[in-house]
């Protein structure tokens, strides 16, 4: 690309740091701004700055929020049921299912001894916290149907298991290797109805 266009091509370049955009969808996303009005991109960059500024983990759960407990955990702070999810864009998926009214946990990850990521390293200490905090009578174990949430699964029920605590993962309606944001909103909400308890 010519030097006169170099303001295009680092917009391009930036798309390219999404997910999944490779470079002709990068440009093909750099031409639709610069058809935008100037309102439009203005508002479109401004709101980037201000969700980067203002969008933090909630203190209690871990799912996003603009205040420091989100939602879900003032709205429904006497359910007894924790349902345990790797990552924020998690609670969102589950949440379209409309099959579940508890409390979420995000984790932050989950166990991968390849990678040198355990216990430690993702949030279960402050899931243990929460359940003594709520007196949680069951814990459903949301994580994705892969190698590292089936481990993560079973490390979870080891642990809460001699707390007389009630521990569930979700059925394998979803595909093994498959990530929740992915499923559909019926395969996923069955899944969550026809949860199993774990041995």
């Amino acid at each position: 690309m010519s030097k006169d266009l170099e303001s295009l091509e680092n917009l391009k370049n930036a798309f390219t740091l999404l997910p999944g955009v490779g470079n002709k969808t990068a440009m093909r996303y750099a031409y639709h701004i610069l058809k935008l009005s100037k309102e439009d991109v203005q508002f479109f960059a401004q709101s980037m700055v201000q969700a980067k500024n203002n969008v933090k983990f909630c203190l209690e759960c871990g799912y996003f929020t603009d205040n420091d407990v989100c939602s879900f955990c003032v709205d429904r702070a006497n359910a007894d049921t924790i349902c345990v999810v790797k990552e924020p864009k998690d609670v969102l998926a589950i949440e379209r299912t409309k099959s579940f009214k508890g409390l979420y946990h995000v984790l932050h990850g989950t166990i991968n001894p390849l990678e040198n990521r355990g216990p430690d390293d993702i949030r279960i200490k402050e899931l243990l916290q929460r359940i003594n905090k709520h007196n949680i009578k069951e814990v459903i174990v949301a994580t994705n149907p892969d190698v590292d949430g089936e481990v993560t699964a079973s490390y979870i029920a080891k642990l809460l298991k001699p707390l007389g605590i009630k521990v569930t993962r979700i059925a394998q309606g979803i595909s093994i290797g498959s990530e929740l944001e992915y499923a559909d909103d019926v395969t996923l909400g069955k899944s969550i109805m026809e949860r199993k308890i774990i041995n």
